[in-house]
């Protein structure tokens, strides 16, 4: 990979991966597209700090001069976080924002692929994308749902993002064969709530046991990646009826607007903000925060497996 003349690791990552270091890949759309500003250089800062508490080396993701960055330093984070037109860059969006040289945030799926470019096993984001409300109408489905079936990267979320169809979401994903494993749960975390009515059908209460899959599906040469849902807490969620509610009328202010395609998330998000008063982008937040250290630590759990072997 460190020939190739349109991936640009920093150092301290390339460092790492040689060492066999833990490293913790993250996405740029959150900070571009998914926060205002100053909160979310506020966050991608403290994010990088939790997953350095961890024993990981953070490696935010993201397109800059024509190349796929894999690390970021504090200046590039700022560029991101303050310039205004960043293009959201899914894996189609790819060719054209490198050839242009354009800044481009990376979205999950086009981090996944990057991570994995690069040797990156872990990726940490707030919630994937999905199978949107009103599929029958529009058969929008995130690419993030196929490049889970295909790209062999752990994605650590709070679950998908609570305004998709999480029951056709979860349909998808087992039928692409992706392992979706509850952290501390039973059942599937809804992003801005702990909890929803979906059961899964695996669970794992520790780093090392997470990392004991990762390997054994390694082992058995299983394509495709793996998806660990971890609540977002407590003390953060909000009551499900209450943003139900919410996401309604954000979903009918979209639709009323005809904001659609890759528009829609960024301008829900921020509807959803604007309507629960900021108690959203507080608990968008915390989740961030959770999967960070949730995220760190498996990814040294990792570590510490694959060099017992």
């Amino acid at each position: 990979m460190k020939n190739n003349p349109l991936v640009d690791i920093k150092p301290e990552v390339q460092t790492a991966l040689d060492s066999g270091k833990a490293v913790v890949a993250l996405e740029s759309t959150i900070i571009s597209h998914g926060m205002p500003y100053p909160q979310n250089i506020q966050m991608a800062k403290k994010v990088e700090s939790i997953i350095r508490s961890t024993g990981a080396v953070p490696a935010t993701v993201a397109i800059m001069n024509g190349k796929i960055k894999i690390g970021l330093t504090d200046e590039e984070l700022e560029v991101f976080a303050s310039s205004k037109g960043v293009a959201k860059v899914s894996i189609r969006d790819f060719p054209g924002i490198i050839a242009r040289k354009q800044l481009g945030a990376t979205t999950v799926a086009s981090t996944m692929y990057s991570a994995h470019l690069a040797g990156i096993k872990v990726f940490v984001t707030g919630g994937i994308g999905g199978v949107h409300r009103g599929f029958e109408e529009t058969m929008d489905v995130s690419a993030d749902l196929e490049e889970l079936a295909q790209t062999d990267v752990v994605v650590i979320c709070a679950g998908a993002k609570a305004i998709l169809d999480l029951p056709r979401t979860m349909e998808y994903l087992e039928t692409k064969g992706v392992p979706v494993i509850g952290y501390k749960t039973d059942v599937l975390p809804a992003f801005f709530t702990a909890k929803s009515d979906i059961k899964l059908v695996e669970r794992a209460d520790s780093p090392e046991e997470i990392a004991k899959v990762i390997v054994a599906k390694d082992q058995l040469n299983l394509r495709g990646g793996m998806l660990v849902v971890n609540p977002i807490p407590e003390d953060y969620s909000l009551d499900h009826e209450f943003i139900d509610n919410v996401i309604e009328d954000a979903v009918q202010a979209a639709q009323e607007q005809g904001v659609s395609g890759k528009n829609i998330t960024p301008f829900l998000l921020s509807e959803i903000t604007k309507r629960t008063e900021g108690k959203s982008l507080e608990a968008n937040l915390h989740l961030v925060y959770n999967n960070a250290l949730v995220g760190g630590q498996i990814a040294v759990a990792l570590e510490k497996l694959t060099k017992q072997q």
